[in-house]
């Protein structure tokens, strides 16, 4: 391992990035160094990428950015005891500060001085990264590579879903993104009655069949209030998980809930959003939960354990595969919206399929 990496730097604060030589990052007493052998785009990378207002309040620059990975322990610093050299690994994005009263009683998932991985603190995309030892996740040498980088936003649905009762009861997923399609197939997986995935993307709407949904509502061609109103025999889904963020949505969302339902909303608009609280929330008796990160580390142990003994199946999810020099290419294409997870390999020896190609068959997926 020599001094110096290839990384890929958000160097200026305006679109793009590049890729450059970086030195390697230097492991702490209780940090550990890790090989990266795959990382995937995550919607906060596109942001970071197009540099959109909520990236120049929030990200930290010049930096080495990407926070979803998996990869193998180089080096352990002299204080580590949980983690030895060899070990597959992935980690917790939230560095979080494990002293204040959110950390100490169960919440550090909204821990106020938290720094996040790839964001505000260097990230993945490169050839290594640093992680803190407590925030390690150990993953099962069964587990391949570009599964196991997946599981960062895993935790998003599975926190999404879990944040309430699912057994039996209607669901309707509003935005069928990764982590809605996700949500879908932890939904189907936690025992959920019917299972909606609403989007205005035909292409998205078909991985959601994939992924599970019973029903798929495109919102550009009908009403989501209607469509799910008509399919759940005038109630309204008893579960309504947002994932969109697009105001109209979520606004629809609370219209189109069951008296009673539950709301989650994962999805982060823009800009502020009016509600009809009265009639669509209080005196319907919505429960609503705002939903952040990963309960650390409770979500965790939740998708390993639908992962990990093949609960759930992800690999339709991943419809193409870059390496980290065709960037550009994949971030444009993570912008089109014509794919689900993109993944990028960083050691040949990870890669299974030809670079940049449409993998799982998701070409036969567009037409039905």
């Amino acid at each position: 391992m020599g001094t110096t990496m290839i990384g890929l730097v958000k160097e200026k604060r305006a679109f793009g990035a590049v890729l450059k030589e970086v030195p390697v990052p230097e492991c702490g007493p209780d940090e550990v160094l890790v090989r990266v052998k795959t990382t995937s785009i995550c919607g906060t990378d596109l942001h970071i990428y197009q540099w959109d207002a909520w990236a120049e309040q929030t990200v930290v620059t010049p930096n080495v950015f990407g926070h979803e990975f998996a990869g193998v322990v180089e080096a352990v610093g002299s204080r580590v005891t949980n983690v030895k050299l060899g070990d597959r690994i992935s980690a917790e994005g939230h560095i979080v500060c494990g002293v204040c009263k959110a950390c100490r009683t169960g919440n550090a998932h909204v821990c106020p001085n938290t720094k996040s991985f790839g964001i505000t603190a260097p990230g993945c995309f490169a050839d290594y990264a640093v992680v803190k030892a407590t925030n390690v996740i150990h993953n099962d040498p069964q587990l391949p590579f570009e599964l196991a980088c997946l599981q960062d936003p895993l935790g998003n649905a599975v926190q999404t879903v879990l944040s309430g009762d699912i057994v039996g009861k209607s669901v309707a997923v509003i935005g069928t993104g990764p982590i809605g399609l996700m949500a879908v197939a932890v939904a189907k997986a936690c025992g959920a009655g019917m299972v909606m995935a609403v989007d205005v993307n035909a292409y998205r709407l078909g991985l959601a069949r994939t992924m599970g949904a019973d029903v798929t509502i495109n919102s550009k061609e009908t009403s989501m209030v209607q469509a799910i109103m008509e399919h759940t025999g005038g109630e309204g889904a008893e579960v309504v998980l947002e994932m969109s963020g697009h105001p109209d949505a979520i606004r629809g969302g609370f219209e189109a809930a069951a008296p009673a339902a539950r709301v989650s909303l994962l999805g982060i608009p823009t800009r502020e959003v009016s509600l009809d609280l009265s009639r669509h929330i209080i005196f319907k008796g919505i429960r609503v939960e705002g939903i952040t990160g990963r309960r650390m580390y409770q979500t965790w142990y939740q998708l390993k354990g639908l992962l990990d003994r093949t609960r759930i199946d992800l690999k339709p999810l991943i419809t193409h595969t870059f390496t980290l020099d065709q960037y550009e290419e994949a971030f444009a294409l993570a912008a089109s919206g014509q794919c689900g997870k993109i993944v990028f390999h960083h050691d040949t020896d990870t890669q299974t399929t030809n670079k940049g190609e449409l993998i799982h068959g998701q070409l036969e997926l567009t037409a039905g």
